[in-house]
């Protein structure tokens, strides 16, 4: 039971306890009050009549003392009147039946007025000539103790809501801090910290609220300092200091997590020897400057073409990780790239087009990061010996459809469901307990099965992703895989659903109408929430509140702040895979730890991707991951229930 209700059950008990007493004491007063009055009434009357009676008595005119007792007695004050004559011992009697008017049976049955009676000798002298006896009628102590006891019951009655209303208000009112400090502290286990509570004017809640508010703030700030301290890391180990780039680090743990996803792109080194003549002619600072603002014009410049990762690997050297581009958006990603640095050229006072070269290679099918390092350092090591401005990495491998036809097989897949799955388990730390399973989609067209890392980045150029993602959830639960298990399945959500609010409706719609919404996850990646927050928000709240679970894929990944976790609040974190070769040794393992430590303080399970042995794991063991998933536990077939 609540405090509100103790004490609301404890005041309503008190105040019945006084009602009652109240009325007790108010029946029982009116009752003796009531009582004496016909006691009193019935002396007086007994003692006039008696007086009364003496002439006619003495003349024995018995018709005139019936007329004067018929007088008295017709007020209806009186039960019976009985006259017994001394003389000749003749008796009469008058009587009135107990029937009350406007009082109930129940109430005259209870007795609650004792029959009243007065007996008198009616004496001339010293003669005795009759005996009177009057009996009280009760009649009148009934109607004023009935009136009287239903008057006051109203009165209580409305005392009584009025004492509810007023109680329940005060307490509320009383009582209020204490609730925000209820509310303030399921914030804080959530590890939401919120603005401080107002200070209430309650001496015993006040230092409470205080201890709250001090708390809370203490929390705040070491989150805050771990996140900074995350910040700083990245700055000291990933970033390049004179250029504020990436560096060679960062970019190859990147190419790793890019080569283990389905995406689309490609991989570009250019080698800047013109650096090198600034150096000579006006000296390292005015160089460092020029790699400075040549690096800001590359990022503002090329980021408007597409999304894409700028590095600086070495002294005149820097990569480019397009992420997600088909062949046009390459090309025209190049040409943007070799006019960006022809105009920082001019501006340096060196001649365009001289001095500078790069190479390319897009990714195609299936490769890994010495294919990719090595096509990409093929190409540069090209140009540079034909002393040409770029050179394109030509592959022998042809793409298995044009887009268009990319768009017809994908689109005919969505509608007819042709989509196999494969799921993959991710494992507790403390056993061989299964946390959950990652659904991965896989696509049969003709006779050929086409996996996630070929068609996704179509998918995503296509703006297919919020169809297929509601494929794949319906097909999920028309297959009824949740039911085939009790760990939850994880999804990977699209960038295309993260911000289309059909695409959120519909899933607070499905969510809603199914009975295993708890066994499902939905995996959103860091990038989305930094791109798009507010949808990516919308989207947490509807999982949240139909009792779903996320969780945010890539963690660490961007740069940026950690805040988001506070807003999002998500169930897990799955470590992006360019940490899957945590090393003790290495200055990365910090930054690691550090990651680690913020998702923990914040109660948020910790999974490890891109375990492929033993002990790779157990390096992660100190740092008191949650669980672990990669090709240790490869995933596996889907098969028919």
């Amino acid at each position: 039971m609540t405090l509100f209700r103790q004490i609301y059950s404890l005041l309503f008990g008190l105040f019945l306890l006084v009602v009652a007493s109240l009325g007790y004491v108010q029946f029982t007063e009116t009752q003796n009050f009531l009582t004496k009055q016909m006691e009193s009434d019935l002396n007086n009357t007994s003692n006039s009549l008696g007086i009364m009676l003496i002439p006619d008595l003495e003349a024995g005119d018995i018709v005139g003392a019936e007329t004067l007792i018929n007088v008295i007695f017709e007020g209806g004050y009186y039960q019976q009147v009985k006259l017994t004559w001394l003389v000749d011992g003749k008796q009469q009697a008058w009587e009135n039946p107990v029937n009350i008017q406007g009082v109930p049976q129940w109430f005259i049955d209870l007795d609650f007025f004792k029959t009243i009676k007065k007996e008198s000798t009616i004496t001339s002298g010293w003669i005795q000539l009759a005996r009177l006896e009057i009996t009280a009628h009760p009649g009148f102590g009934y109607h004023e103790l009935w009136r009287t006891m239903t008057n006051a019951i109203m009165v209580f009655s409305v005392l009584f809501l009025i004492a509810i209303v007023c109680a329940r208000l005060g307490l509320t009112w009383i009582l209020r801090p204490l609730h925000e400090i209820a509310e303030h502290a399921k914030e804080i286990a959530q590890r939401k910290f919120g603005p401080d509570m107002k200070i209430p004017k309650t001496m015993e809640l006040k230092s409470v609220v205080l201890a709250f508010n001090s708390m809370s703030e203490q929390l705040k700030q070491i989150f805050n300092s771990l996140d900074e301290e995350v910040g700083e890391l990245r700055k000291k180990n990933l970033i390049d200091q004179v250029s504020g780039l990436p560096n060679r680090q960062y970019m190859m743990g990147r190419l790793n997590s890019w080569l283990s996803e389905p995406k689309s792109g490609a991989l570009v080194m250019a080698k800047f020897d013109w650096l090198e003549e600034v150096h000579s002619k006006y000296g390292y600072q005015v160089r460092d400057e020029t790699i400075k603002l040549l690096s800001e014009k590359m990022k503002e410049h090329l980021d408007a073409i597409t999304v894409s990762v700028i590095a600086r690997i070495a002294a005149y050297e820097f990569a480019f990780l397009i992420t997600s581009a088909e062949h046009e958006k390459t090309s025209k990603y190049l040409q943007t790239l070799i006019r960006t640095i022809n105009q920082e050229m001019s501006k340096a006072g060196c001649k365009p087009n001289e001095n500078f070269s790069i190479g390319l290679a897009e990714r195609i099918g299936q490769m890994s990061v010495s294919d990719i390092l090595a096509q990409t350092d093929n190409a540069l090591q090209k140009a540079i010996k034909e002393d040409k401005v770029f050179h394109w990495f030509e592959t022998t491998e042809k793409q298995l459809f044009t887009r268009e036809q990319w768009r017809e097989h994908l689109s005919n897949a969505i509608t007819n469901r042709q989509f196999k799955f494969k799921w993959q388990p991710v494992h507790l730390n403390d056993g061989d307990s299964i946390s959950q399973r990652e659904l991965y989609c896989q696509l049969e067209i003709g006779d050929k099965t086409i996996h996630a890392g070929q068609f996704m980045p179509y998918v995503e150029l296509l703006s297919l992703g919020a169809l297929l993602d509601k494929c794949l959830i319906e097909t999920l639960n028309e297959q009824k895989l949740l039911e085939r298990n009790y760990e939850p399945i994880a999804i990977n959500l699209t960038f295309h659903s993260l911000s289309d609010p059909k695409f959120h409706e519909w899933l607070n719609s499905f969510l809603r109408s199914s009975n295993l919404s708890e066994r499902i996850c939905f995996d959103i990646p860091e990038t989305g929430v930094y791109s798009d927050p507010d949808s990516c928000e919308a989207l947490c709240t509807i999982i949240r509140d139909n009792g779903a679970h996320f969780g945010i894929d890539h963690f660490g990944r961007q740069f940026g702040s950690m805040s988001y976790l506070q807003t999002l609040r998500p169930s897990y974190v799955k470590l992006d895979q360019s940490f899957a070769y945590y090393d003790e040794s290495e200055h990365s393992s910090e930054l690691c730890r550090a990651l680690i430590n913020v998702a923990r303080g914040l109660d948020i399970q910790v999974i490890v991707t891109g375990i492929e042995e033993k002990p790779q794991l157990e390096r992660f063991v100190p740092l008191k991951t949650s669980a672990y998933m990669g090709y240790i536990h490869p995933p596996v077939d889907v098969g028919p229930n």
